[in-house]
């Protein structure tokens, strides 16, 4: 933080004319807590590691944009698009996954294997999940490389940034925001394609005819998507991500990252060809390795919050230690604590396999393991009672005791279901219109609610409340399922 020198007031003459602008001065000292944001020029980086990204980046995206317009064929009376979060039927589609809203649960199971999967990395390999998958650098990526199509790498960036404005600089400047403005816009059309049928959704985008909550997100969408990737890029990394703090919890002395082996590469120099390499490091203090780092940080600085361990750096550095003749390896995934071990010359051993990668791994099993044991003997047929509490109870003619019921069978299958329904727990009771085995017959349509009313009839009893249990039955299948309630008998007297 910048400090404030306190100016001493002068003595007052009476008239105030020698008295200091308090306000001026502490608007002075305010903007020197502030520093403008510097543009980083990333230069493009050749090596294995930079061919990940771009794979990694190829796949994420293409997921992305594809999956909405696979076709998976369920049948009739359901959607074919393969991912869909039909909000209007209250279903979610993966496949032939089909979820239904009292089974968010498997959501929930999703979203603890996430969550799960990236401790997991980052105890094993720091932020690699920022460097390689997350939406902002895979975003930020595709807009570095279309900036660097049109307007070159680092040098020609900033020599054309310094150029005055000109129709070549203003053409190149237009037809790169052009092009990002048509990347965000498809990242927001993908986004709504997973909530509607796509091949609809878009014909009604580009004739004026889709919701206006269509729109709207596209919107949203498209500007969150240009701002973030296109202006904004590492102050997300740095300053929005609540990742790089919370990562520290997540990892300790063994986790891998991109570090700086200072025991190999101090003390660093330039170095003239045919020179010895005796007395000093392998650094010879190129800052390539600065040069290609999008978040625009010294990696020989140590560990940095910046940092997202995209590890280019180790690719540009490899690139360098080729060129003079040193073994690659100077920037590596290692552990700052194995670099003070072999400065001891003691061992510095990798170690993968530790007690909090261990557990990581053993809940996401068990978390998995259970989801899939869900899945396998998930239940298609479901019941729901709810007794009617006005009346409360019915006195018959005959001195029975009648309840009613509002029964509602949950049929989560694509074809018509026959059951029957019955009821158990009160010696006597019988439902009303009732078949001879004191069931009542019915046919749950496919994929929804079928809601029945249902009525319990008792002989005369003692008052109070006695428990109930309805039962539905698939008559082909066998599947069952039932639902407990209640079944009231009340004094008619005052």
């Amino acid at each position: 933080m910048a400090s404030v020198t306190l100016i001493p007031r002068p003595p007052n003459n009476g008239d105030g004319e020698h008295e200091i602008d308090a306000r001026a001065v502490n608007s002075k000292a305010a903007r020197a807590l502030y520093k403008k944001r510097e543009q980083i020029y990333p230069k493009l980086a050749h090596g294995r590691f930079r061919s990940l990204k771009w794979a990694a980046m190829i796949a994420l995206l293409g997921i992305y944009y594809i999956t909405p317009w696979i076709r998976f064929d369920r049948g009739p009376f359901r959607p074919d698009q393969a991912v869909l979060v039909d909000f209007e039927h209250r279903r979610f589609y993966f496949f032939f996954i089909e979820l239904w809203p009292q089974e968010v649960y498997y959501i929930t199971g999703l979203l603890i294997l996430a969550a799960l999967g990236i401790f997991l990395a980052a105890a094993l390999f720091g932020r690699v999940w920022c460097g390689y998958a997350c939406p902002q650098t895979v975003w930020t990526d595709l807009y570095i490389y279309v900036e660097r199509w049109i307007e070159g790498d680092r040098n020609e960036r900033m020599r054309l940034d310094k150029a005055p404005l000109s129709l070549s600089k203003a053409g190149k400047k237009i037809a790169k925001h052009a092009i990002w403005i048509l990347i965000a816009v498809a990242t927001g059309g993908a986004w709504v394609f997973y909530f509607a049928d796509a091949p609809t959704l878009m014909r009604d985008l580009l004739t004026g005819h889709a919701s206006p909550a269509s729109y709207l997100f596209v919107g949203v969408l498209t500007f969150t998507t240009y701002s973030l990737a296109g202006t904004m890029r590492e102050q997300v990394c740095t300053y929005m991500c609540p990742w790089p703090r919370i990562q520290a919890a997540m990892t300790d002395q063994d986790a891998l990252s991109v570090t700086y082996r200072a025991d190999r590469g101090e003390p660093r120099g330039a170095h003239k060809k045919n020179e010895t390499w005796e007395g000093r490091g392998d650094c010879i203090d190129c800052s390539q390795c600065v040069a290609v780092c999008p978040q625009g940080i010294d990696i020989r600085d140590g560990d940095q919050l910046e940092c997202i361990n995209c590890a280019l750096c180790i690719d540009a550095c490899d690139e360098i230690m080729l060129k003079v003749g040193r073994p690659i390896g100077l920037i590596a995934y290692d552990t700052h604590v194995n670099v003070e071990r072999r400065a001891r010359k003691e061992k510095a051993p990798i170690r993968l396999v530790r007690p909090r990668t261990i557990l990581y791994a053993v809940l996401m099993l068990g978390v998995g393991a259970f989801m899939l044991y869900q899945l396998m003997h998930r239940q298609t047929l479901s019941l729901d009672v709810i007794r009617d509490r006005n009346p409360p109870f019915v006195r018959l003619s005959t001195g029975e005791i009648r309840n009613n019921y509002a029964v509602k069978i949950l049929n989560m299958a694509p074809h018509v279901r026959h059951v029957a329904i019955q009821i158990e727990g009160i010696p006597g009771a019988r439902l009303q219109g009732a078949d001879a085995q004191g069931r009542i017959l019915a046919d749950a349509a496919p994929d929804d609610v079928e809601s029945l009313r249902i009525h319990v009839v008792t002989p005369a009893g003692a008052e109070g409340t006695t428990p109930l249990r309805f039962s539905v039955t698939d008559l082909q299948s066998g599947e069952h399922a039932e639902h407990g309630s209640a079944f009231m008998i009340g004094s008619t007297t005052p």
